[in-house]
């Protein structure tokens, strides 16, 4: 059985000199001039649609493809394309939310919330049989998606500081009233109903606004895998493809099997665990989703890895998987080497890492350019006496 994946990638918008957050996502848009990019609430992000994919060879040149595009038609207009949990130079503004009734209806209802999510994730869509499968295999996989979260911690800087999390997107991220576990439901039908009871207490206006970690698609046969920050190397986002790829593939060979959750409806746990994920990354622990316990981040994700290996093998992906989490493991985190990029240089130096690694660019050599730039803007900025 194939499960075809796919993915959706976010990104910042930039001003290329100041390394500024900038409301230009339309911009880019028109630019590209073609399907697989649309808008988000806000007008400094643009998001990625992938096709649909039997290997995790053919989504890497699928997301790679797409992030070139998008490079060439950012730096077109001086622009450049971040993809991160979030970005170090922001501001905070209700005006920059795109020009369409659903996202103003958001920002007037949510306020500060909306006008703070200057954020970015990724997410990934595997193949389900059906709906009912997607709902049961929700509770299966979810114990395991605060390791994945670690894997891709990108955003450690928030408006100009360092916030001492890996991923401070999911610390915005949760005060969206859905946002966190799933929990679990005995079937597409109950799932839906306790949607449904969401919408009639008018807490939110539309399935749309379900923000679970893990949700089944509302248009698609998938199961959706939302807790991730954007990364900025295109192979992160391939790594947790396959790992959740995996889960999906244990979740539905268990359900077939007869096998039931054993979790009793207890998933207060999780929460703690995604905090642990977005306070530590790769740099500190997590909790075991077997014994619920703090261990090494590497212990988990490698005790993941092995016990996922049959699945793993069966979709084609365990060599690719148990190379790219190697690598993982031993360079550590988005968040990580964002830190040290902002330690030897400055937020500059960090935001031009970002800019490198997600166009696949050297690092260094982009980061030098970009130094450059900020020096041509500081300098102009002394001229016209702004000293900003």
């Amino acid at each position: 059985m194939t499960l075809r994946i796919g993915a959706e990638e976010e990104f910042h918008v930039l001003d290329v000199e100041s390394g500024r957050l900038v409301p230009r996502a339309r911009a880019v848009l028109d630019r590209l001039g073609r399907p697989g990019f649309t808008t988000e609430l806000q007008q400094s992000v643009v998001e990625s649609n992938s096709g649909v994919h039997g290997t995790l060879d053919g989504l890497h040149a699928d997301l790679a493809g797409a992030r070139r595009r998008l490079d060439a038609a950012a730096s077109s207009l001086g622009l450049a394309v971040v993809a991160a949990g979030t970005v170090p130079l922001a501001r905070v503004s209700s005006r920059d939310v795109t020009a369409e009734p659903r996202y103003r209806h958001m920002v007037d209802e949510y306020r500060r919330v909306a006008d703070e999510q200057l954020i970015c994730s990724a997410q990934v869509h595997v193949d389900v049989p059906d709906r009912d499968t997607a709902v049961r295999a929700m509770c299966l996989v979810s114990p395991w998606l605060p390791p994945l979260l670690a894997l891709s911690a990108s955003s450690p800087f928030w408006l100009g500081a360092d916030t001492g999390y890996a991923s401070w997107r999911t610390m915005l991220w949760q005060r969206w009233p859905t946002a966190g576990p799933a929990g679990c439901y005995s079937g597409a039908d109950a799932y839906d109903a306790a949607m449904e009871e969401l919408i009639r207490s008018g807490v939110i206006s539309d399935t749309g606004m379900v923000y679970y970690d893990v949700r089944p698609s509302a248009h698609q046969r998938t199961l959706e895998l939302r807790i991730c920050d954007a990364c900025p190397r295109v192979e992160t986002v391939v790594l947790i493809a396959g790992l959740f790829r995996a889960l999906v593939r244990d979740a539905c060979t268990r359900l077939a099997r007869g096998e039931r959750p054993s979790c009793g409806g207890h998933h207060e746990w999780l929460r703690a665990a995604s905090w642990r994920a977005a306070r530590s990354g790769l740099e500190g622990p997590l909790v075991d989703p077997v014994t619920r316990r703090a261990v090494p981040a590497r212990v988990a994700l490698l005790g993941m890895a092995a016990r996922l290996r049959p699945a793993l093998e069966a979709s084609g992906d365990w060599e690719t998987v148990h190379e790219l989490l190697d690598r993982a493991l031993a360079e550590g985190s988005a968040a990580h080497r964002l830190r040290r990029a902002a330690e030897s240089e400055d937020l500059l130096g960090s935001i031009a890492l970002m800019a490198a690694e997600t166009r696949g660019a050297p690092a260094q050599r982009t980061a030098g350019r970009a130094r450059a730039a900020h020096a041509r803007h500081r300098a102009r900025s002394l001229v016209e006496g702004t000293g900003a």
